[in-house]
């Protein structure tokens, strides 16, 4: 577990709440999935359904294996002869392989990884939706989650998606202006540094991490692993169950059908310092195992898996010699679809 030491952590971090904070996600994978059959083939590579969206919309989306054990969480924004898939950037290159392992002979399906292309930011906070209007934006707020449109803003072309990957009040921006990369970056700047002058707040790598703990989204090698399928992660908002076959749709109907889910992802508050991998226990059987953790002002939250039956919010448990205490978390849900 990493000890932050930055004096500005907390004000970032509540600037994400409250105010406004700009988090450079450019570094995040953007492939772009094309030609005619670009949504049949997502439909049947991932858990959302992507046949009934159209241009402008957008979904949250899990990649699975066979068995569905998690690959990714993924973003998709549907544009008018494409789709732009925003991976972890951590799974860009395996992602890019794994899918283009699936397309056939027969398949209309092109993919192009263009994440050195396109600068991307997350404006996140409730002051966020302000900024941009200041910006010269439109107002933004009544649209739709995950719809996004062009916008020519401050000499810069950019898309504008509703929502962040944290699920905090915000949106994502896309820098899709510039005729080379170098003018891309140009652009990403300017925006940027009109942003901050505006009053967002940036948010670093740091703060990014303590906040993705506190809202529970899950990290490729953390709490997304071969270990743990979509509904023991919480992810059940990107999951349908009513279209048809995908890669792990067996064993995720299953899991279902038979309410089969035996472990759940839970946020675990902690009196002191532990390390990733450390066993969770009650009365001393083991229940569960720490993913992630970090130590932000003396206070240390982690995330972790625990067993459905050992119990849920308010759980008290063991990490070694450190106490700790189940919590929810924002990000996820663990509840069966009515």
């Amino acid at each position: 577990m990493e000890n932050i030491n930055l004096n500005n952590l907390q004000t970032t971090l509540q600037a994400a709440k409250t105010g406004a904070a700009l988090y450079d996600s450019s570094n995040w994978g953007k492939i772009l999935v094309g030609d005619r059959d670009r949504l049949r083939f997502l439909h049947n590579q991932s858990t959302a359904d992507f046949e009934k969206r159209q241009a402008g919309e957008g979904c949250d989306t899990v990649f699975v294996t066979s068995t569905a054990r998690t690959i990714d969480l993924a973003t998709g924004l549907i544009l008018d002869d494409e789709v732009l898939l925003v991976v972890s950037p951590n799974r860009r290159e395996y992602l890019f392989n794994w899918l283009d392992k699936y397309i056939f002979f027969a398949d209309r399906v092109t993919l192009k990884d263009v994440t050195a292309s396109l600068a991307s930011f997350t404006l996140m906070g409730a002051e966020s939706a302000a900024i941009l209007e200041r910006w010269g934006c439109p107002n933004l707020t009544n649209l739709a989650q995950s719809s996004h449109q062009l916008y020519h803003v401050d000499g810069i072309e950019v898309r504008i998606a509703i929502g962040t990957e944290l699920g905090l009040p915000g949106y994502r921006l896309i820098v899709v202006g510039g005729a080379s990369p170098e003018e891309n970056r140009s652009q990403s700047a300017t925006l940027q540094q009109s942003l901050t002058n505006l009053g967002a707040v940036i948010l670093g790598e740091d703060a990014w991490e303590c906040l993705r703990i506190a809202q529970g989204r899950p990290k490729p090698d953390a709490e997304l692993t071969e270990d743990y399928n979509p509904l023991e992660v919480g992810l059940w908002q990107t999951i349908s169950f009513s279209k048809g076959c995908y890669i792990g749709q067996e064993t995720i109907a299953r899991l279902n059908t038979y309410k089969g889910v035996k472990q759940y992802l839970w946020g675990v508050k902690l009196t002191g310092s532990v390390a990733v991998g450390t066993v969770i226990t009650v009365d001393g059987e083991k229940v569960g195992v720490l993913t992630s953790c970090r130590e932000i002002d003396g206070e240390v939250r982690g995330l972790g898996y625990v067993r459905s039956k050992a119990g849920g919010v308010g759980l008290k448990v063991m990490l070694g010699d450190v106490e700790g205490e189940i919590i929810s978390l924002p990000f996820v849900r663990h509840e069966y679809p009515v």
